[in-house]
């Protein structure tokens, strides 16, 4: 794999490496670029699309005319880069997957080493991170001084002005579901089938048995030859295990299925793991990964199904955004119907969700900030559904320094006036950028596997798809992602009829219990705590808590700062490539 990245920086006459369309944008020597240039206008995509120089040549008037969202329609995952002679914009993809970097003077990279800047990590930020979750700060890098344009805005750089973000999710709404599915399904099935033909080759293809990876695996078996691989385990879902072999034979595709020992469990952090510039979730499971993945080692590339419960699903946000529209009995019918098909208490569940749509987005981080401050936590009726913010178990490991500026950041956040008060729209977009990122920062680890990874479901063409569905249909009351099954009718029924979702829940406990003094002493060593942030103590009861197996609960939170306290521990000397 090549090493992929663009650069630009505010000044001229920087040509080393320059492409054909924007002289002084260096590129990588891995990077593909196709660009034209005509009539005062410059326009260059790089990265995987099927887009040609005939189509870029037909939207250069949009780039005359400022029109930057029309420049993010094709097919693919890509950057854009245009030129009119008064501004520049750069921009990549919906999701953040591929990401820019810039500082206030203008310089930009998609590669944070190519800023020319230190990088160091903000610790602040960081725990602000684990506490809250990583949606309030979508225009926040993890280093101090750097900003990420966050996917759905561009990069706009008047000549002789300071940088500005600018809006480009050029989202259509469409009616109800039976008018977006068909968008929705050429949409994906394209986004397969295109990358899969230009392979010529056998491709690889991750198949956990849930329905995204599936669907995924399904599609593109119907236009060339596919290597499935699933991992298994002592602690995985017999379910999942049976989905991916059932699909392996109903589509005919070559099938191995790794079954991992307790060694393979998560947080091993074995010597040699790249550690990345960015915090990676995944990192955790790294040993999991090699065992699987191994087989389809140097294939041209590598499907998954990341993203598809972002783009195909949505959450009780829907019935939080009903009663913010006024639509109250709407909202309480689907809601009390939703929790008695899942034996929760109607009540309690109806109740939080009023007080989420009454207090809004500003007023929900304003309440979190007063509780960090004064070192409460949230009573569990209020945590109850959807939620603006909610505080992890982590809030509990703070010090009184790390409170206050989490608190701190959490007014900024409240304070932001370009993040969707919508909380369906909310809610989406932060999922849909935290997918992208976790996609992301795994890049280095798809090089160390030799693997290259493509996510269909971020494509923005797939995105816009079906954002475009109202979320509210999107949310099936007796149907398990009723999008896939509208825009993918001959999906075998036997899919589309799964309700259940496999995790890896069971691995994260037993990995708690047998690992928990070496992870102990990754706390012990952790820059949150050796910089005062997160009190040693509390985050170790808390792990000892959770190695006796007493509950499961907390367990996410626990991978979140084990696996950034790693990355932290690391980040001086990064290993590995930015995607």
């Amino acid at each position: 794999m090549g090493e992929q990245w663009l650069a630009g920086a505010p000044a001229a006459g920087d040509t080393e490496g320059s492409n054909v369309a924007l002289g002084d944008v260096r590129t990588g020597p891995g990077t593909k670029v196709r660009s034209v240039t005509a009539g005062g206008a410059a326009l260059a995509v790089a990265g995987d699309s099927p887009v040609t120089e005939e189509d870029l040549a037909g939207a250069l008037d949009a780039v005359r005319a400022g029109r930057w969202e029309e420049l993010t329609g094709w097919p693919g995952s890509y950057w854009v880069i245009a030129d009119n002679g008064r501004e520049r914009v750069v921009c990549g993809d919906l999701a953040g997957l591929r990401p820019v970097y810039y500082t206030p003077d203008g310089t930009w990279a998609t590669d944070l080493r190519r800023l020319g800047k230190p990088l160091v990590p903000d610790l602040g930020l960081a725990a602000a991170r684990i506490v809250a979750g990583s949606d309030h700060w979508p225009g926040r890098s993890p280093y101090e001084g750097i900003g990420l344009v966050p996917g759905g805005f561009a990069l706009l750089l008047p000549a002789g002005r300071e940088p500005r973000l600018v809006d480009v999710t050029a989202i259509t709404p469409v009616e109800d579901l039976s008018v977006g599915a068909a968008q929705f399904g050429t949409a994906l099935t394209r986004a397969v089938h295109y990358r899969v033909n230009a392979a010529g080759a056998p491709v690889g293809a991750d198949l956990s048995g849930g329905l995204d990876s599936s669907a995924a695996v399904v599609l593109a078996a119907r236009a060339g030859q596919v290597h499935a691989v699933t991992y298994t385990d002592g602690y995985t879902s017999a379910e999942d295990a049976s989905f991916a072999a059932q699909v392996a034979e109903h589509t005919g595709v070559t099938h191995t299925i790794a079954h991992g020992s307790d060694g393979a469990l998560p947080f091993s952090f074995p010597a040699g793991q790249p550690t990345g510039l960015e915090p990676a979730m995944g990192a955790a499971l790294y040993e999991m990964d090699r065992a699987y993945l191994a087989p389809v080692a140097g294939l041209p590339l590598h499907l998954t199904g990341h993203g598809g419960d972002v783009v195909l699903d949505a959450t009780s946000s829907v019935w939080v955004r009903l009663l913010q529209d006024g639509r109250r009995r709407a909202a309480r019918r689907q809601a009390v119907a939703y929790a008695r098909m899942r034996n929760m208490a109607p009540g309690p569940f109806w109740s939080g969700l009023k007080e989420t749509a009454a207090l809004g987005r500003a007023g929900a981080l304003e309440r979190a900030a007063k509780e960090l401050e004064h070192n409460r936590r949230q009573p569990a009726q209020r945590v109850s559904g959807w939620s603006w913010c909610r505080l992890g178990a982590t809030a509990s490991w703070l010090t009184a320094d790390g409170r206050a500026q989490v608190a701190a950041l959490l007014r900024q956040a409240a304070a932001d006036t370009s993040q969707p008060e919508q909380a369906d729209e909310s809610d989406q977009w932060s999922a849909l950028r935290f997918t992208g990122a976790t996609a992301r920062a795994w890049a280095p680890y798809a090089d160390a596997f030799a693997i290259s990874p493509v996510h269909p479901y971020l494509d923005n063409a797939v995105v816009r798809a079906a954002f475009a569905v109202p979320t509210v249909a999107r949310r099936g009351h007796h149907t398990f992602k009723p999008l896939l099954a509208a825009a993918l009718p001959d999906l075998p029924p036997w899919l589309l009829g799964r309700r259940s979702k496999g995790s890896f829940t069971p691995q994260r406990i037993m990995a708690y219990r047998q690992r928990r003094a070496r992870l102990g002493d990754l706390l012990a060593i952790s820059p949150l705590v050796t910089h005062g942030l997160v009190d040693h103590a509390a985050v170790a009861a808390f792990l000892d808590h959770l190695g006796q197996g007493r509950t499961p609960t907390g367990a996410a939170d626990m991978h979140q700062m084990l696996t950034v306290s790693w990355w932290l521990a690391g980040a001086s000397s990064p290993t590995g490539a930015s995607c």
